[in-house]
């Protein structure tokens, strides 16, 4: 589950307006981490299911649900 704010949702991530020198390389940190972890785990063989905060639980699940058919 990855938060809005800290993981870049397109929908509804933001620069704060105060210490922006802070925080931008801060969340395009996260964001290029999340991109090198899902790598690493893709190359190890996992699938990568990342599910950002406001996707309601129901989806969330069909989501995960839909990751695990496609393996079999």
């Amino acid at each position: 589950m990855d938060g809005c704010f800290w993981h870049g949702c397109p929908d509804h991530s933001h620069i704060p307006m105060a210490n922006v020198a802070y925080w931008k390389p801060k969340l395009e940190r996260n964001v290029a981490r999340d991109r090198l972890v899902n790598e690493g785990l893709r190359a190890a063989g996992w699938s990568v299911v990342r599910i950002w905060e406001h996707v309601p639980s129901g989806d969330a699940v069909q989501g995960i649900l839909r990751v695990l058919e496609d393996r079999r």
